[in-house]
């Protein structure tokens, strides 16, 4: 089965609670107009509406089932419809040195933040054969894509400033960006040093062996570091790449029992979370020169798609097809987490989680995003201060940005129909 993500675990998930189901359907959103600013205001009975859905029922929940005037709000505006030229699926949102890189099937849109236009476009020589771009990341001045055709492909960023006036594009102002590759991942070079010895061959299927620098299948996300990249796998595989050189470090090849959908890196790089279908978030910590397994986080009933860490690496959040999120907190008297409670409100599969300051944000398959923070009373507890909805399908991927000025922060939502929705949410 190639597809193994929450598509197709969703159904499973569903089918274990029908009240849970009907209550989620009679509480849909209608779509909103693609031109209209809205003000979303986070209200007792928008928030507790959810808090009914029964997902992982031995677990406590962690949200506060009342809303009190001193627990902080938020309100959220509509700022912008992006919608690409390709209505494809919006697979990967993220944010570099104030550009939005927007992964819509096989093609990379880059936003300009301020002005919310495109300055640049780009993909593998207009091939189609390349799949989806799943994953994107950037190390020492270079953007990494993870692809559906098992490769990692790096590119370099460049301004053109110094062409001339026939080929130089400026938009409201900005200069003109563009993308150019300069490596695929495995490099020829790395596949010819090790090619010849048996030893550097795995077996991936019957009478089939590949190099153990090569994955083979899709690419389904990647974690930067400044002296590291760590790619994850449909292949159940983890792989350390060096950024400068370009070359696989180090592979851990049955990381997991099914494809691996998630991975994050703590911020010293010592420390690799990755999440999978096998329910499982496993962690690896860098032991000497190689990573190894230290401990398997078992709690959620189906597959896991997304994780996200705290702003101090204490708190670890992940997603999963069981509609729940849960928080995972590090025990002073071991060296992994345990897990703490579950978030609960969406009502279909969560597919994204970021972590921005002190605030969660969560997308889900129920076409909304929730934005969490935990109280300030030191139980734990956590508030969700505003629901974002209008998308028309699916939210994929969420990316934010610290706008500095009061609890301003700018969210980025993409969905499976292609649109991206610019949000400006305060926090008070």
């Amino acid at each position: 089965m190639k597809v193994r993500s929450w598509l197709s675990t969703c159904s499973t998930t569903t089918s274990t609670s029908t009240a849970t189901s009907s209550a989620t359907a009679s509480h849909t959103k209608s779509p909103l107009s693609d031109t209209t600013s809205i003000q979303t205001n986070s209200s007792s009975s928008s928030i507790q509406s959810n808090l009914s859905l029964l997902t992982l029922p031995s677990l406590p929940s962690l949200q506060k089932l009342t809303l009190s005037p001193e627990n902080p709000s938020a309100t959220a505006t509509l700022l912008s419809s992006l919608e690409p030229n390709h209505r494809t699926h919006i697979n990967f949102l993220t944010l570099h040195n104030n550009l939005l890189y927007a992964a819509s099937g096989n093609k990379i849109n880059v936003y300009d933040t301020i002005t919310n236009t495109v300055v640049d476009t780009f993909n593998v020589e207009k091939s189609s054969n390349t799949g989806s771009v799943k994953s994107i990341a950037f190390s020492n001045g270079r953007i990494f894509t993870a692809h559906q055709d098992c490769r990692i492909r790096v590119w370099k960023l460049t301004n053109l400033e110094n062409i001339g006036p026939q080929t130089l594009s400026v938009t409201h102002g900005f200069t003109k960006k563009q993308h150019k590759p300069i490596a695929t991942l495995p490099t020829l070079q790395d596949r010819l040093r090790r090619f010849v010895l048996p030893q550097n061959y795995v077996s991936v299927r019957r009478h089939k062996k590949k190099l153990w620098i090569e994955h083979h299948d899709a690419v389904s996300g990647l974690a930067p570091h400044q002296n590291a990249v760590v790619s994850v796998s449909w292949d159940r595989s983890v792989k350390i790449w060096q950024p400068q050189e370009m070359k696989c470090l180090e592979s851990i090849t049955k990381a997991h029992d099914d494809a691996i959908n998630a991975v994050v890196l703590s911020k010293d790089g010592s420390i690799i979370f990755t999440g999978s279908a096998d329910k499982r978030i496993k962690v690896w910590k860098k032991e000497e020169k190689k990573f190894g397994l230290v401990s398997t986080l078992e709690k959620h009933k189906s597959a896991v798609n997304a994780l996200a860490l705290g702003f101090d690496g204490s708190v670890l959040y992940s997603g999963s097809c069981d509609r729940s999120i849960l928080v995972w907190e590090r025990e002073d008297s071991a060296n992994y987490m345990v897990v703490t409670g579950a978030l609960r409100g969406h009502g279909k599969a969560i597919l994204c989680l970021i972590n921005v300051r002190d605030l969660l944000l969560s997308g889900s398959g129920d076409r909304t995003v929730r934005i969490w923070q935990r109280g300030g009373g030191g139980d734990g507890r956590y508030c969700c201060l505003t629901v974002l909805d209008g998308h028309r399908a699916p939210v994929r991927s969420v990316a934010a940005l610290d706008t500095a000025e009061g609890g301003g922060v700018k969210v980025f939502s993409g969905s499976f129909d292609g649109e991206i929705r610019v949000w400006q949410v305060e926090v008070s």
